[in-house]
């Protein structure tokens, strides 16, 4: 994703930003010309600008403070553009450890529809009105290779989309894809299947990048390669994967990341924002429909 190629010039004579000096990129500031990243780009009237010269103001007039720089989506630039993919990491790693120092603790965290099995009233799962499962699940490993699968996409994905969304957006990003996934889960899948793990979130990431990429006219092939290798585990058969959860965080993270990069700069956070009320509003149905299905 940090690489970006142009239509009419080959990738290995793109300059490099003028702050990632690793990273090609095809755009420029449309004041100074210095080349820039996704994550150096202020989304302006026309084009983008780096943060310098919207800093200082360049050619406008204004104070060095008149304008704060922003980022592609409207964030604000921060110093660590990874903080929150940090503290998710983070969060994961905690669970998984507290997971395996108590084990019991697993079955209270797992995303689970109904319990007992039928015929039942239900005591516990979701329907039992324990909807905190759908964040808790999110956030629980239980093998090492799941969480280090999901950990490592996390890192490589979440990373640029922070820094291009701002931590406010990319935090909605990753919690409305997660809670999408797990709702789909929770309507489709067997109510008496525990499901677990980051991956709705992870492959709303997957597809918020993608639609970023498109926005910014990058090459589109590698993160399409990846995102079908991923759905062809994701439906074969004997890996025990929950497809509903990635089919739901892949469709809202689609949904919400369109909203985030294409929002008209007049009316961006009402868009951004109002689009992911739009899809929680749908995870709330969809969970209150199928909980009155199982009660």
């Amino acid at each position: 994703m940090d690489q970006a190629t142009g239509s009419s010039q080959d990738a290995q004579s793109l300059p490099g930003c003028y702050r990632h000096p690793d990273r090609e990129t095809g755009v420029r500031c449309t004041r100074c010309e210095r080349p820039i990243c996704p994550e150096c780009m202020v989304s302006a009237s026309v084009g983008f600008q780096c943060p310098e010269c919207v800093r200082n103001g360049s050619g406008t007039g204004h104070a060095p403070t008149a304008a704060q720089p922003r980022t592609l989506a409207g964030g604000t630039i921060t110093a660590d553009p990874r903080l929150l993919t940090k503290i998710l990491i983070g969060i994961n790693v905690a669970v998984f450890i507290a997971v395996h120092v108590r084990p019991a603790l697993l079955n209270d965290l797992v995303l689970l529809g109904a319990w007992p099995p039928e015929p039942f009233t239900p005591d516990e799962g979701v329907a039992g009105g324990e909807w905190y499962r759908l964040v808790t699940s999110m956030f629980t490993h239980n093998e090492i290779w799941h969480i280090g699968f999901n950990m490592l996409s996390l890192w490589w994905l979440g990373g640029p989309l922070e820094a291009v969304l701002g931590r406010s957006r990319y935090l909605a990003l990753y919690f409305v894809s997660g809670l999408a996934g797990s709702a789909l889960a929770y309507l489709l899948a067997s109510p008496t299947t525990a499901t677990l793990g980051a991956s709705g979130a992870i492959f709303g990431l997957f597809g918020a990048t993608a639609v970023l990429m498109r926005r910014l006219n990058q090459d589109l092939r590698p993160i399409i390669a990846l995102l079908v290798i991923n759905l062809i585990f994701t439906f074969s058969p004997g890996f025990n994967i929950s497809w509903q959860a990635h089919i739901g965080g892949l469709v809202a993270g689609v949904v919400t990341g369109y909203a985030m990069v294409h929002a008209p700069r007049e009316r961006r956070a009402l868009i951004q924002y109002g689009t992911c009320a739009l899809v929680l509003a749908v995870v709330v149905l969809v969970t209150l429909l199928r909980t009155a299905q199982l009660t």
